[in-house]
């Protein structure tokens, strides 16, 4: 069991973090009044409902209901433990903390062999990056990649490795470390070879580029051969419990902070191009898997940023690929450019061949619009001193000016596109407008979400009963100050809320204050022992409720607790007449009846 960490210290870490720079390396945050919105990271949404209070140091998503502090929110994002939440936060405020690791003999099968699973990459990974660097046998690994270009820097930062051209020296290594052989073919760092069922290295005798996930723990590996005849020439980690490439981007976890920093992403189409990127200075690279662009990596980037550079390979299959992915993110009303890398290369190359500076001017620098990039890609193939070709590029470009949500962008390009061809610009107009007119009666406007948007609270409009609303601004006030909390309990006498939750929170919230507390709703939070509460409480602290109680609106709020209450007595008490009216008990029926009549006397 975990040693306890003293309550002081765990205030004092409080206290020191501001929970917008803790939210804020996950979630991109913009300011409205007093509070800080985004997409909140635990459920997917298009409209920001996430919500974080500096004043409070709380945070609370209106959608899904999530909620709490500093603590909670990297226990909810990082799949902590409360220790470990406390040992990260404490180490950005320089407050020192070790823990004891939990057992892991409560975890499900499922969770430790994913466990086990993480554990095997992330050994790995460090020991391949110390092959590479500091022994003989991965010296001439280490002149090739310098040789390719690569410097000490990115192989420090990317943490490149080494894996021996052993068949089985990787299987020996983890079953020495007591890892199941079995699960580690699960895990894809073996194979099974069928003849005699023995184990293999998957990737002997390769660079290793290992791959982590958003939480920076490596989850698979992608090992290049530097053997001419050596195929693949790149070999991938399959798909396991820990890595769905269809839902990581490669140096996603490393690029976050400069994406966030630049409000703007560059999307590489493999991770070479992302390493020498980095080495040319853009250091906001990330990249797909080897695979489309995905609905959840652009998931991933939204949470970061509204801006991304598409920057794919120079040739046709690359532009092809610019194109989709041009499409995708602009469906999800994202701001693209698109930058093109000439002669046909990819960006690694080029900047191999031209250079850092190079790069970041006539590529990167270069970048078009997405609607620019259009224009050139609808050109691809067609010969426009040809009629047909020429009339067929006119009516593309027309379509996609019709998809512009500004009027000054579509004005722009149709008067683009009447100089380039001579033509008279109302006939384009004409025809772009019965070209949008069926769209226009069969759909609807396109709706803006994203960041763009406004910030709305989306249970709004879902109406509380009263008594729960009084509880709830109860609660409010009672978490305002102690001697409020005193008072109204006093006024309940005993009685308690109608809502267990509610209830349980007062209980919780005056033995907070036994323990000489002060109101904090961010410390209160991390008093509460149970996730649902704590997230009561965070939606309840995002009410508005006035600076000063009267007397009056509080014996007004516990006035309508009890009336509840006795409320709900005189529905019991009417079955309970009626059954006495079944049964012809007629005195034990006027006995009810006189009951019910008081009853409603005192409401």
């Amino acid at each position: 069991m975990s040693e306890r960490i003293p309550e002081e210290t765990l205030n004092k870490i409080l206290t020191s973090t501001d929970i917008v720079d803790v939210v804020g390396d996950y979630v991109q945050l913009k300011k409205q009044g007093r509070n800080y919105f985004g997409l909140c990271p635990f459920h997917g949404e298009s409209t920001p409902s996430f919500s974080v209070s500096p004043d409070k140091q709380i945070f609370h998503c209106f959608g899904c209901g999530a909620g709490g502090n500093a603590y909670t929110f990297l226990m909810d994002i990082d799949g902590l433990s409360f220790q470990e939440a406390a040992q990260k936060l404490g180490a950005r405020v320089g407050e020192e903390i070790s823990i004891q690791a939990p057992s892991s003999e409560q975890d499900l099968p499922s969770q430790k062999d994913e466990k086990q699973m993480m554990e095997a990459h992330g050994l790995l990974s460090k020991f391949y990056h110390h092959l590479l660097l500091n022994t003989k046998e991965g010296q001439e690994a280490l002149e090739y990649l310098l040789s390719r270009g690569f410097t000490t820097e990115s192989i420090e930062k990317f943490q490149i490795g080494w894996s021996l051209p052993s068949w089985d020296f990787t299987v020996k290594f983890l079953q020495k470390r007591g890892y199941s052989l079995e699960l580690m073919e699960e895990a894809g760092l073996l194979v099974r070879r069928e003849r005699d069922d023995s184990f293999l290295d998957r990737f002997r005798g390769r660079i290793m580029f290992p791959i982590v996930d958003t939480k920076g723990n490596t989850v698979a590996f992608s090992g290049r051969s530097i053997e001419p005849d050596d195929e693949p020439k790149y070999l991938n980690s399959p798909e396991t419990k820990i890595f769905n490439k269809s839902s990581i981007l490669y140096h996603y976890h490393g690029a976050r902070a400069m994406i966030r920093r630049k409000q703007q992403a560059v999307l590489f189409e493999g991770f070479a191009d992302v390493i020498s990127a980095s080495e040319a200075g853009v250091e906001n690279g990330i990249a797909t898997m080897g695979t489309s662009l995905t609905e959840q990596q652009i998931g991933l980037l939204k949470r970061l940023t509204d801006t991304v550079i598409i920057c794919y390979d120079g040739d046709s299959a690359g532009v092809e690929a610019a194109f989709r992915a041009g499409r995708l993110l602009h469906q999800h009303q994202m701001n693209i450019r698109v930058a093109t890398v000439p002669e046909k290369l990819d960006p690694d190359d080029y900047i191999k061949k031209y250079g850092a500076a190079k790069f970041q001017q006539d590529v990167i620098g270069a970048s078009l619009t997405l609607m620019a990039f259009k224009l050139r890609y609808y050109k691809l193939n067609k010969n426009l001193n040809d009629e047909g070709d020429r009339l067929k590029y006119i009516e593309d470009i027309l379509k996609e000016i019709t998809q512009l949500s500004k009027a000054v962008e579509k004005d722009y390009y149709l008067r683009h596109l009447a100089d380039e061809f001579d033509l008279s610009l109302d006939a384009l107009q004409q025809q772009m407008s019965e070209m949008a007119g069926p769209e226009r009666r069969t759909s609807k406007p396109p709706k803006q979400v994203g960041m763009q948007g406004d910030f709305k609270r989306p249970n709004q409009s879902r109406l509380l009963p009263a008594y729960q609303t009084a509880e709830r601004r109860l609660i409010a006030y009672m978490l305002k100050d102690p001697n409020i909390a005193y008072k109204i309990q006093e006024w309940l006498a005993g009685t308690n809320l109608n809502i267990d939750e509610h209830q349980a929170i007062i209980t919780y919230l005056l033995g907070y204050y036994e323990e000489g507390l002060p109101p904090n709703a961010s410390t209160f939070i991390g008093y509460l022992p149970d996730e649902k509460l704590r997230r009561i409480v965070t939606d309840i602290e995002m009410m508005s409720i006035s600076e000063e109680s009267s007397e009056q609106e509080l014996a007004d709020y516990v006035n309508q607790v009890l009336k509840h209450q006795k409320m709900l007595r005189i529905k019991e008490k009417e079955v309970e007449r009626k059954e006495a009216e079944r049964l012809n008990d007629y005195r034990k029926e006027a006995q009810i009846a006189m009951e019910i009549l008081q009853l409603r006397k005192s409401l």
